[in-house]
């Protein structure tokens, strides 16, 4: 049974708690012969009775009285004394409300409920009972007072109310636009329906509330595995079985005999039929998230000898292995230290959390040795992430990145604050304290090079003043958050604490190294310079001397978690380099974003306009490239060179967007540069995720089509070619990306940690790895010509618009 289909319970025999439910409120018109109570209204209170295969079971329990008018509402917990694993399948539960106005009590109405569903599933959740007026509730079995509607006098109302009570127990997807109109529709059903035909019945609400699993009925006692009585009917029954998931001992006995140790001697002459070798090539291509079948495991198995040449072969090997098997796994061991030698794309697959061995992931380590160091630090933040899925806090990997990290002071400022945001997540807290220990330890024994580097106390140093900055950093924007008026206000506060209160700021004792480019060395902020941006979270542009002279301008942002943001422009930077290595230039902006804590961190400030401004100011994007790109004889009045620079951006980011699942995309977060440099900002929704109702596969707006001459232009023509040039070469590293992004199951990113799975099922999606390159190329034009053609998201960037306009 496949994860995503498995189904977790609980047995009602296992229970030890008292039956709990709450009575929530009468609904419906009171009968008219009904006698009123002194202050005018009736005087109720309900009775609850648990009935054991139609005999009373413990005491009785009572609600408060109520004397509510038109609306009665207990809102009461009542727990009685009977527990979950004293109940049979047939207990019911009996629901008298009783009118006590007057000297005479006497029942308003009755209904019984049955505890357990027709497939021995306890009920959860909020039940409508019909009450039988003037009766008290039934308790035998069947009952004459059932509150459930008949099958066949069910309406509208009854099928909504199911399908309400179904969201409320998280059974239906919560999206909240949609609810919102759903909930007012039902709200008109209701009045229409109560309306048409006076709704005579009364109703009381009770809610059962829920376990964390489904609870299904199981006696306790010798008739634990009991077969059900024989119905004579042709009726389905359901029934529990405990040998659902467990191993077939006839299965594994087969298994152990085909891999049994002795044939191992024979396995080394096997040589795969042409079929054989055919559904091995099949098995090879599949992407990292796929699980083998038990005959694809065996075949793989059969043939490990003949496959040791192959290295795309060993991953997919290893996940055959029986690592519970002593013998077995030693054999694996020792035939993967002579397989031919894999690729760094395949190691970062080993330390998946899929491998559990220590061998397999020492030696995915060993291979990462081989890889430079620039080729690390695009994936440093993932193997980070992969320490969580060690089997101990001074694992290989974490003593590797240690020890590449003390002779590349880029490298360890980076794993020094990647580490430094997990501790914040209690359950891996110890482990990457551990990390972070280690790092400080080495560092700090380093000696002064003979070229006259910094010795170690020095260099460690240096990294601990970026924590200090940061935590100015966050106390000036305490302050300037504190000042009222509007954001010219707010400027004129953090002018003032830079150059007054917190001068240190403006000229730093030591150069530090900016967080975000470690190689570069920065000497003090320049506070005439430094500005706030107009948003509610009121983000610090703050402008940097440089030690080599010059200025950077950085935005400091708190408030926001921006470890989303930090791994989409990690992708971009990465899928930038991919293309570059295909002699694919897109003039990509992967601009560094650094998270220095779970809600804030560091972006480096790209000078740029959003579109929305640009189009507000100068009409178009060609009016605006024409500033500063003026050319009577180029296309459209720019220079060749500035529309090809912002053909090939608009490529390369419809390209990226679509595989990342970009959502939430509007004319404020996407930028474009002066040299015609377009880029997108804010990562808050990926992998499919939108706020927005019927995204467009991708984010092409109609101004960016109408820069390139429109639809039926060359450039737009030559657009769609970079588009479907770029999309087949990062299918081919697919493998390198589906990794990365499984390495981050484990991370607290929101779009990732609320499904990984599912996420990265999502992502693979996006590479269509069941079309060859030529089938890609038809897949992805038909792509860009829906999301052309798709005109409704132009009227939610004007009501965006409207939304920026009132903020």
């Amino acid at each position: 049974m496949s994860a995503g289909k498995e189904f977790r319970f609980f047995l009602s025999c296992d229970i030890n708690l008292p039956v709990t439910f709450r009575v929530e409120k009468l609904e419906g018109i009171l009968p008219k012969n009904t006698r009123s109570g002194e202050n005018g209204s009736p005087e109720l209170y309900v009775e609850c009775m648990l009935y054991v295969d139609g005999a009373p079971f413990g005491l009785s329990a009572r609600t408060r009285l109520e004397s509510g008018g038109q609306s009665y509402c207990w809102n009461e917990l009542i727990t009685l004394s009977a527990k979950y694993r004293d109940l049979t399948a047939h207990t019911q539960l009996g629901l008298t409300v009783w009118d006590v106005s007057s000297a005479r009590e006497g029942p308003i109405g009755g209904a019984t409920i049955l505890f357990f569903s027709s497939k021995r599933q306890l009920k959860t959740g909020k039940q409508k009972l019909r009450l039988w007026l003037h009766k008290e509730a039934d308790g035998s079995f069947p009952t004459a007072t059932p509150g459930k509607v008949p099958r066949h006098e069910r309406g509208e109302m009854e099928r909504l109310e199911k399908l309400v009570n179904k969201y409320e127990r998280g059974q239906i997807q919560r999206i909240d636009w949609l609810d919102h109109l759903t909930f007012k529709s039902i709200e008109q059903i209701k009045e229409k329906e109560s309306g048409r035909n006076g709704d005579s019945h009364l109703h009381l609400v009770v809610d059962f509330g829920s376990f964390e699993h489904r609870v299904v009925f199981q006696e306790t006692g010798s008739n634990l595995f009991s077969p059900s009585p024989v119905s004579s009917t042709n009726e389905l029954v359901i029934v529990w079985d405990p040998e659902v998931g467990r191993i077939n001992p006839s299965e594994h006995k087969q298994l152990k005999l085909a891999r049994s140790l002795t044939r191992g001697v024979i396995d080394k002459d096997l040589k795969p039929s042409s079929n054989e070798r055919k559904s091995i090539q099949r098995i090879l291509k599949y992407p990292p998230t796929r699980t083998l079948s038990g005959d694809e495991r065996q075949l793989l198995w059969k043939f490990r000898f003949s496959l040791m040449s192959e290295k795309k072969a060993l991953t997919k090997f290893l996940r055959c292995v029986e690592w519970s098997d002593v013998q077995e796994a030693k054999q694996a061991v020792e035939l993967m230290g002579k397989w031919e030698t894999i690729d760094t794309t395949d190691a970062l697959e080993l330390l998946s959390p899929v491998f559990e061995s220590e061998e397999v992931r020492a030696y995915a380590v060993s291979i990462l040795e081989r890889a430079d160091d620039e080729e690390l630090q695009c994936y440093l933040l993932q193997l980070v992430q992969a320490l969580r899925f060690e089997r101990s806090d001074k694992s290989c990997l974490s003593l590797f990145l240690v020890q590449r990290s003390l002779s590349n002071i880029e490298l360890a400022s980076f794993l020094r604050w990647y580490v430094a945001v997990e501790l914040h997540d209690p359950a891996y807290a110890k482990r990457f304290y551990c990390t972070y220990e280690i790092l400080e330890d080495n560092m700090m024994k380093l000696a002064a090079g003979a070229n006259g580097d910094e010795d170690g106390f020095k260099l460690w140093q240096s990294l601990v003043r970026q924590t200090e900055l940061i935590a100015q950093l966050c106390s000036i924007m305490r302050d300037v958050r504190n000042v009222r008026g509007g954001t010219q206000k707010k400027i004129e506060k953090l002018r003032q604490l830079l150059s007054g209160l917190l001068s240190e700021l403006t000229y730093f004792e030591e150069p530090i190294r900016s967080p975000l480019a470690p190689g570069m060395l920065i000497t003090g902020i320049v506070p005439s310079e430094s500005s706030i941006f107009k948003s509610s979270l009121n983000p610090l542009r703050l402008t940097f001397r440089l030690a080599s002279g010059g200025s950077c301008k950085l935005i400091f942002k708190k408030g926001d978690d921006l470890r989303q943001d930090q791994l989409v422009v990690q992708m971009v930077s990465l899928m930038d380099r991919l293309l570059k290595l295909e002699n694919l230039d897109l003039h990509l902006t992967p601009y560094r974003v650094l998270a220095t804590g779970p809600d804030e961190g560091m972006l480096e400030f790209i000078p740029s306009s959003s579109l929305a401004q640009i189009l507000l100011e100068h009409r178009s994007i060609v009016s605006y490239l024409q500033k500063f790109h003026p050319d009577e004889d180029g296309p459209f009045g720019i220079t060749a060179t500035c529309l090809e620079t912002f053909i090939k951006s608009c490529a390369g980011y419809s390209v990226i967007t679509y595989i990342l699942g970009i959502g939430d995309r509007h004319l404020d977060n996407l930028l474009l540069r002066d040299d015609g440099r377009l880029f997108h900002v804010d990562f808050g929704f990926i992998l499919g995720r939108d706020p927005k109702p019927f995204p467009p596969p991708m984010k092409l707006c109609k101004e960016m089509v109408e820069a390139m001459g429109g639809a039926e232009s060359q450039y737009y023509t030559r657009f769609k070619s970079y588009c479907c040039e770029a999309y087949n070469i990062l299918r081919k590293s697919s493998n390198l990306i589906l990794n990365l992004f499984h390495l981050m199951a484990g991370s607290n990113i929101p779009d990732i940690a609320s499904d990984p799975e599912k996420g990265i099922l999502k992502l693979q999606e996006k590479f269509r790895l069941d079309l060859d390159d030529e089938a890609s190329v038809h897949f992805f034009q038909d792509l860009i010509n829906d999301s052309v053609s798709a005109l409704f998201p132009q009227m939610v960037e004007t009501i965006h618009r409207w939304a920026q306009y009132w903020r």
